[in-house]
């Protein structure tokens, strides 16, 4: 399929390659805080939203932002999906992320929890990792008090956030808990090796570009980017059985198409029953577009059915 027609027009408006490129990490972070949720349409009224802060693995007080979706009713428990926010590691926040978790919460009918983690490259690997595992810890052990069903809390996240969602999962495993009912990639950050066939035809242009991709990776590992294991990079995991069920979406236009395809081929190969499908006419990024490419809502829709059985209490 074509580029959708408003994410083409959107793509027009953006300053150039060089222009990002002239610009440190912490200008970028203080430019998506104020341009994205221009992007992101009319807020989503849902049934309520508290903050709870929680103790990190290091002590350190992580925010963890709830939403219950439109029409909830306290004491039906709902699934619970434990979201990371994207961002590259080092920009975005829950303020930015506030319309799109309100709009995920009602269009699956989660409890959608929103981790506020450390970023890099202040808090490089394992901080932020670290911080959503301790979300994890806290959000299944506080099941009642949020009105979910731990055995329907599952883990999610888009770009950086769905590296953080799949590699919480793979520590999850390795330490023998929480248990994980179901894993949300959505356009997920997967693989340093950024050679792909979707990095060399979407690496320029089309809203994530590649040579800031390779910036985000830099101010997550560091010194560690050569010799990250699979809980940093999760493409690099030597094993991925023992993995909770998993949706992927990617985005047709997205130099990471490629990364999040063959991760769920991976898993499938694995003995883990995953569903990955590719949106057609979006780019990365597509969560924040709802305001400015109504077409980009079908990242909600897609979520929504898929989801759908994991959500069934049974």
């Amino acid at each position: 399929m074509s580029l959708d027609p408003d994410v083409a027009h959107f793509l027009g408006t953006l300053p150039s390659s060089e222009v990002v490129a002239g610009m440190s990490l912490q200008e970028i972070r203080a430019a998506s805080e104020e341009a994205l949720p221009l992007l992101q349409g009319a807020e989503e009224a849902v049934a309520a939203v508290r903050d709870f802060s929680v103790r990190g693995l290091d002590g350190h007080s992580i925010t963890v932002r709830a939403y219950w979706p439109a029409g909830h009713q306290h004491g039906q428990p709902r699934a619970g999906l434990l979201f990371a926010h994207g961002g590259g590691w080092f920009q975005c926040s829950l303020a930015v992320y506030d319309r799109p978790c309100r709009a995920l919460a009602n269009a699956t009918g989660c409890v959608v929890l929103a981790v506020d983690y450390r970023l890099a490259p202040e808090h490089r690997f394992p901080m932020p990792l670290d911080d959503v595992y301790a979300a994890l810890c806290w959000s299944h052990a506080s099941a009642a008090l949020l009105d979910i069903d731990p055995a329907r809390l599952m883990v999610g996240g888009d770009s950086a956030g769905g590296n953080l969602a799949a590699a919480v999962a793979l520590l999850a495993r390795d330490r023998g808990g929480p248990p994980i009912h179901h894993q949300l990639l959505l356009y997920p950050a997967l693989d340093t090796g950024i050679d792909t066939d979707s990095h060399r035809q979407f690496g320029q242009g089309y809203y994530l570009e590649t040579a800031l991709m390779q910036r985000c990776w830099e101010a997550y590992l560091g010194d560690g980017l050569a010799q990250a294991d699979g809980h940093a990079v999760p493409a690099r995991a030597a094993r991925l059985q023992g993995l909770p069920p998993c949706t992927v979406l990617v985005c047709e236009y997205d130099p990471l198409r490629d990364e999040g395809e063959e991760y769920a081929t991976r898993l499938e190969e694995a003995g883990v029953q995953v569903q990955c499908e590719r949106l057609p006419g979006m780019v990365h990024a597509c969560l924040h577009l709802f305001g400015i490419a109504p077409a980009a809502r079908v990242l909600l829709d897609r979520s929504a059915v898929l989801l759908a059985p994991a959500l069934d209490p049974g």
